[in-house]
Order: structure tokens, then sequence, then C-alpha cells
């Protein structure tokens, strides 16, 4: 059976310690979503979208993707997100202020998504050519150029917690590449600064609002702090072993809003408690280091930023959405990866594990440039 499993595996080029550790956490937020009462509406479309999303990690996984090393492949490919995200400015259907969305009928689709794994490819692609040179400034501008292109129109949806990402994608993959210490002064107080600009001309109220509630979580509990408020609860009330599955009040309630998607981990938290919440960080971690590790043994150094930039997506979606839920951090409407509800952020997931699973079973040899 081994032997099988061995064969299967380097036919289709998986790699299973990607695999199991992101369809665990993909059942724990469907288990979650289960017991909802009166809404399996989302357990029956997330059970869906989690089996297209497998078949796309199972295709992406056989196609051999070194082609994305070539720069007349990578440029196009980033040309056209931008013009997608151009389109949704009049195309884009309007959802809770933001106008993020494609509809085509019962589905919605999410551009901001795959957004965040083209600048990864983009930067990926830059940065293999010119990590030997990343000490020249220019090219902490140029990269900056491209990342700032996808930045800007996702903030101007407005989607902030899109456009934080995809900043925080950049910088992660900056402090990769080798940047100086004089310049990664000159990059964060930069960064300060524009955060300034923006709190003073370019923040909405309700934006303001929840960076306020995160200094003085208990002023504006029954109204702007009214999430991360119920958040807290529902971590906290979980306790060590959490109250079972199915019986958690806040999400059944209805006390905590969009439980299925921004606060999912407040929700399994308060169901599995202390233990089951260590166990599903347990598995972000071994997927974050197992990412990390095949980027490391990489062939090429493409691959290997690739790899880092998506060992940087899903630990700050981690990182900002258990803190948001846990009330140490500001809530900005962030997905668990995986976990949360939604097809857009889980088939681009599941591709780009795909994407990585296969460079790994493809890109065999010494290491080169």
């Amino acid at each position: 059976m081994p032997s099988l499993l061995r064969t299967f595996s380097e036919r289709v080029r998986i790699d299973w310690y990607l695999f199991v550790p992101a369809f665990l956490i993909t059942l724990a937020g469907l288990v979650t979503m289960n017991s909802f009462v009166g809404d399996q509406h989302f357990f029956m479309r997330q059970s869906i979208w989690i089996l297209v999303s497998i078949i796309v990690f199972f295709v992406a996984s056989s196609v051999d993707w070194r082609f994305l090393r070539q720069t007349r492949v990578v440029v196009p490919i980033f040309a056209t997100m931008i013009v997608i995200l151009l389109l949704l400015f009049g195309l884009g259907h309007v959802a809770k202020g933001a106008q993020s969305w494609f509809r085509l009928g019962t589905l919605g689709l999410q551009p901001s998504d795959p957004a965040k794994l083209v600048t990864i490819i983009m930067l990926a692609k830059y940065f293999s050519r010119r990590h030997t040179e990343i000490a020249n400034v220019r090219h902490i501008f140029v990269s900056g150029v491209y990342a700032f292109l996808i930045f800007i129109l996702v903030f101007l949806q407005p989607d902030f917690g899109g456009a934080v990402i995809i900043f925080g994608i950049w910088f992660g993959m900056l402090l990769v590449s080798g940047i100086s210490k004089k310049h990664l002064l000159v990059v964060i107080v930069s960064g300060a600064l524009a955060v300034g600009a923006m709190w003073l001309f370019v923040f909405q109220p309700y934006q303001k609002a929840r960076i306020l509630n995160f200094l003085h979580p208990l002023a504006n509990i029954h109204t702007s702090g009214y999430n991360a408020y119920q958040s807290t609860i529902a971590v906290g009330s979980g306790q060590v072993f959490g109250k079972g599955i199915g019986y958690g009040t806040q999400s059944k309630l209805r006390f905590l809003p969009e439980f299925q998607t921004d606060f999912i981990f407040a929700s399994f938290a308060e169901e599995w408690g202390f233990i089951g919440t260590c166990l599903l960080l347990i598995l972000c971690s071994v997927l974050v280091y197992r990412i990390i590790g095949n980027a490391a043994r990489a062939p090429t150094n493409f691959e290997t930023f690739f790899g880092l930039g998506l060992a940087i997506l899903f630990l700050i979606h981690f990182i900002i959405h258990a803190g948001m839920n846990m009330g140490v951090l500001p809530v900005t409407g962030i997905t668990f990866p995986f976990m949360s509800y939604g097809g857009s952020h889980l088939v681009t997931e599941w591709f780009a594990l795909g994407v990585l699973s296969s460079m790994k079973g493809y890109s065999k040899g010494p290491r080169i440039s």
C-alpha cells in the first residue's frame, strides 16, 4: 500500500503534506457551519465549493507550471488581472457598501482573491531575477509599483482587508529578498507616513471606527464595536474543551454577525475550546512550515519566492483573522484560509497549493539561479 501511494503521488505530483493539513482545516470549517441552526445552505454550498476546489487542486497538481518562469507569460497574466479589477468599477455588484464582486446568477466571484496570487507570481518573477541586486533601491520602487497597482484597485472597491493583504505580501517578499536595513527603515517610515495620510484623507468613518474600537474595545460595544465584542465573548466562552459541536450560542443565536466568514474562528473556538483551537493552529503551522520547506528546497529562485510568497499570504491571513476574532487586532474583514465560507478564496487557495505541489514534483535536479 505505501508503495502504491508513493507511485500515485509521483504520477500526479501531489504533496500529501500540503494536502492533509489543508483538508483538515477545510473540514473544521465545514463542521462548524453544519452546527449553525437554520443555516444549512452554508453547509451545502460550502460542500460543493470544497469538492470543486479539491478537483482544482488535483488538476493543478498534474500541470507543469514551469512556464510561469517566463516574463512573456507572467506579464500578460498581471495585465489581465488589472483589467479585471478595473471592470469591477463598472460591472461589479455592490454588497455591504463594497463593489468587490461579479454576480453570475446565484454565484458571486471576488477577483481580489486571485489578485493576491497574481501579485505573488509577479513579485516572484521580479525578485527571482534581481535578488542579487536588491541593494539597489530602484528594485524596491519597481516592485512596489507592481504591488501598488493591485493594492489601490482593491482598496478603492473599498476592500481594506484585501488591500492590507496585498501590502503584506509585497512587504514580506521584500524582506525575504534581502533588503538592506537602511532601505527597510525607509520603507517602514514611508509606510507610517502613508497610513497617517490615509487616516486624514482616505479612510472612511467606519474604517476609523474599527481602529478606534480596537484601541478602546469597550467604548462602543452596542454600535461599531459590537462585532469585535461578541467575537471575544465567543472565543472566551469556549474555555478549555468548548461547548461542543452545535452548542455555540453566539453563532446559533445570531449574537455574532458574519459567523460563517469573518468570525468563523470565533465560532469554532466557542464549540471546540482552547484544546481544539490549539489543534487548529497546529495544522496551520504544519501547512506553513511545509510550504516554507518546499521553498527552501526549490531548484530555482522563482519557485523559492513563489513558495515564500504563498507562506506569507497564508500566515498573514491566519494571524489577522485569529487576532481580530480574539480582539487583539482591529476588525478588517479577512477570511480564515480553507475554513471561512466562500468559493472565490477557497478555489484560489486550493489552486495555489496545487501549483506548489506540482512545482515540487516537476522541479527536480540541482538548484540554479
